[in-house]
């Protein structure tokens, strides 16, 4: 479906051109298809060598002139041109993205399923080959390149058949075809691979010392460069939720990645390697055993062992996506190591684009923690081929601020991102900017207090991760307990506990010890906490708990309302898609509300001061 139906934050552009040629020959061409937004001027690009993605606008003889890089003019004539239409100067000085690599990482198998996908089927895949309409490839091309995207991965870091022929001899040619598409925007192809293929392709082992092994990677790698020149290399997750790895050969995951980074390296090619491991067969009586601490004990020894090729793909926070965590530990170590930052788009644990959740005060909150940016970021996709590209539109806010946290930042700014997105999709006269802008920014706080507060995770339905289940977890072998008892609840990570703030420097540990310095929003993820315990605004745990139970839903409504509020300035369809979304969102706060006050309820014989039910 084109962008001029208002269902992307590009609705005022003319159709992608078809011909499109390098980067800065499409962005000649898009500068001039839409002449009209840049007020009567003309604009024009010059291209400086080895800028890359580099660039700045200037203004010569009354005109725009874009300069910089291949990569970079094509940036900055979407930038002038949403800059234009938003009404603002699209004046520049020069402009560096702060991430080398602006990653988008697709979760998608070739049956057409995509894992943990909230946005219907694949883009590319359906029935166990490429399946894609080229206009809209072209169209998700743009999308990425004008938010600074520069490279996807677009299959499952979960290899499953026929996906791991994608770098073979079957399916390089179609894979090749899906990067000529891509390449005009800038934008490199990843492919995930399966560290065992040596195995399925016939060799008796896949030991990354073994010489045939090497051998095998080595022919392999030049095999795809023959095809896809530009190739940006292989994403990998090995040794992790029973996918294979060095580990089964008693190898180290730098001799793991080593092996990939070498069959790259004379192509220009990059190992991505995800830190993802950790022991998912944990006994719930194991009390020793800390899954948050397995990714620093697996790599943070290892740090000058990696190839210079090789980047460590690091998730946010040391579990698993949930709605607060600290930053990983990972990101204080590894000074000699190239590591990316990980963070996830699509809403796993966050209401699968079926709840408000707008993503930005997550990342800001990261950038506080963390000293020094990695060199490179990625996110996983909330793409899919539902016309509006997210399933809940205003998801498509979140993809738009990746961008720009992408390329900003420190210099990010969530709510100066919600706004640009707003007059971009909606219209730079939007009448009720605030009021939208304030649903975005309230939305994490909403659904945190009814679900998860005080960093207390994994509370969630086991088998879908949407929904509340206080136990689900508890008593499998994934790892992630809070040990709620008729007393206390929450984990111990102090040096009393498991020790998990020792993986931090000394002075954030320090902090994160003592009950009295944790900030508090995360305090039942550091500290095994009674209900009793009075918290720093005169209130008990418990009734904190019950509290925030009870607002979250409460302001679940508000977004609801506000929702409705907004009927009469928006698109009939975009309002009744997601008018439904809301419902739903009220429908699961209720849930929650509910289910988690009852739960502690039940243990601790303690009411609600407040006298509230739980159910209405």
């Amino acid at each position: 479906m084109p962008c001029d139906e208002k269902l992307c934050w590009l609705p005022f552009l003319q159709d992608v051109p078809g011909d499109a040629g390098g980067p800065a020959e499409l962005a000649q061409k898009e500068l001039a298809g839409n002449a009209a937004l840049l007020g009567g001027k003309s604009a024009a690009v010059s291209l400086l060598p080895g800028a890359g993605d580099g660039y700045e606008i200037l203004e010569r003889d009354g005109n725009y002139l874009v300069r910089g890089g291949e990569t970079g003019v094509l940036y900055g004539a979407y930038r002038l041109l949403t800059d234009c239409y938003r009404g603002e100067s699209p004046l520049r000085p020069w402009t560096m993205p702060a991430f080398s690599l602006r990653m988008l990482n697709h979760w998608d198998n070739m049956d057409g399923s995509v894992e943990r996908g909230y946005a219907g089927k694949s883009l590319f895949f359906a029935e166990d080959r490429f399946a894609y309409d080229p206009a809209r490839i072209r169209r998700y091309g743009r999308l990425l390149a004008s938010i600074g995207v520069n490279a996807v991965c677009i299959n499952n870091v979960n290899v499953h058949a026929p996906a791991d022929q994608l770098i073979t001899e079957r399916l390089l040619p179609k894979t090749a075809a899906l990067a000529d598409l891509l390449r005009p925007f800038g934008v490199r192809l990843l492919l995930a691979v399966d560290y065992a293929l040596p195995v399925t392709q016939g060799l008796p082992t896949a030991d990354p010392l073994d010489e045939k092994v090497q051998a095998f990677w080595n022919r392999q790698c030049d095999l795809i460069y023959q095809y896809i020149p530009d190739f940006l290399g292989f994403l990998v997750k090995a040794d992790s939720e029973f996918r294979p790895g060095p580990f089964l050969y008693h190898r180290s995951h730098a001799e793991g990645a080593n092996l990939l980074a070498r069959a790259l390296k004379p192509h220009g090619g990059k190992v991505i390697w995800r830190c993802f491991v950790y022991n998912c067969r944990q006994d719930w009586r194991d009390h020793a055993t800390d899954r948050p601490m397995a990714a620093y004990r697996h790599y943070a020894p290892l740090d000058g062992q990696f190839e210079d090729n090789v980047i460590l793909q690091v998730k946010n926070g040391p579990y698993d996506f949930q709605v607060r965590e600290p930053a990983s530990p990972l990101f204080y170590a590894m000074p000699n190591t190239v590591k990316a930052l990980e963070v996830q788009l699509a809403q796993e644990y966050t209401g699968q684009q079926i709840d408000l959740y707008y993503m930005p005060p997550m990342w800001e909150e990261w950038l506080s923690q963390v000293p020094d940016l990695p060199d490179h970021i990625c996110a996983v996709s909330n793409l899919g081929n539902d016309e509006n590209w997210t399933g809940h539109f205003l998801a498509q806010a979140n993809l738009y601020a990746y961008g720009r946290f992408a390329w900003l930042g420190r210099a990010f700014d969530g709510k100066a991102a919600a706004r640009e997105w707003i007059a971009l999709t909606l219209g730079s006269d939007f009448p009720e900017t605030e009021r939208l802008l304030s649903m975005l920014l309230r939305s994490r706080g909403v659904y945190e207090k009814y679900t998860s507060p005080l960093g207390l995770c994994w509370m969630v339905n086991i088998s879908h991760h949407y929904g509340p289940s206080p136990e689900g977890y508890e008593f499998s072998l994934w790892g992630t307990y809070h040990r709620a008892d008729y007393l206390a609840v929450g984990i111990d990570r102090t040096e009393k506990g498991t020790g998990y703030t020792r993986q931090y420097p000394k002075e954030l540990a320090e902090q994160y010890e003592s009950m009295d310095t944790c900030p508090e929003e995360m305090l039942l993820f550091f500290h095994r906490v009674r209900y009793d315990h009075m918290l720093r605004d005169g209130r008990t745990l418990l009734q904190r708990i019950y509290d925030d139970h009870f607002e979250g839903a409460e302001e679940a409504e508000g977004l609801l309302k506000d929702w409705v509020a907004l009927q009469p300035v928006l698109p009939d369809g975009i309002y009744a898609h997601t008018l439904d979304r809301f419902r739903r969102q009220v429908q699961n706060a209720r849930e929650w509300r509910d289910v988690i006050n009852t739960y502690f309820h039940r243990f601790t014989g303690t009411p609600d001061a407040k006298g509230r039910t739980i159910y209405d």
